[in-house]
Order: C-alpha cells, then structure tokens, then sequence
C-alpha cells in the first residue's frame, strides 16, 4: 500500500475559501479552517494513518467522531491523537503513528 497521498473519494463541497498550511510526513499539505486533521487527510488522498503495534496493518478514520481510535496520529511531537477530533492548525506537524509511542514517552 502507498504511504502517501492518492486519488481520494473525498470531495470538499464548498467552493475556494483560505487555507491553512501543514504538513504530513514532511509533505506540505492545505486544509481549511475548521477541518479536522483527519478530514484534512482524506481530502488529499491520505488513507493510512497509523500502523497497528502487533501486526503494523494499515489503519484510517473509520467512524469520524472519537470512538474507534484507527485515525491515531503524531502531531507536533505528541503521540496517540485523534485525527478526528483535533483541529489544522496553522504549521502543524503531523506524522503516522507506527506501532504503539514509546513507554515513558507521551501517551494519551
């Protein structure tokens, strides 16, 4: 499976609007204000978000409100969070979270 973006079946239904910049495994990303990291993703084709800590099977957002946990990602150093639930920020960090953070480290 591609690491990186794809053609997404996600579509933005609103015209052009500003655009925050981010970016996602040192790749340079848009989102708009308001979008989640995850809805962010999605929009640009990015489907892998984080890899399981047994097997590293491939996991993405699967129910967009907090529930799941599959969209875990890195962001600006801090493990473990919700893609779905934490809005773009302007030069933000992201990165795929493989396997479980390091013990000791930043958990949530």
């Amino acid at each position: 499976m591609s690491s990186m973006p794809h053609a997404s079946p996600f579509r933005r239904l609103e015209g052009e609007g500003p655009t925050l910049s981010f970016s996602f495994e040192g790749e340079a990303m848009t989102a708009r204000p308001g979008d989640t990291v995850a809805a962010a993703l999605l929009a640009a084709g990015v489907a892998r978000f984080r890899a399981t800590p047994l097997s590293g099977a491939a996991r993405g957002p699967w129910c967009m409100m907090g529930v799941c946990f599959d969209c875990l990602v890195e962001i600006d150093g801090h493990a473990s969070r919700q893609a779905c639930q934490t809005l773009v920020v302007e030069g933000m960090r992201v990165r795929r979270q493989l396997g479980a953070p390091a013990t000791g480290g930043d958990a949530a």
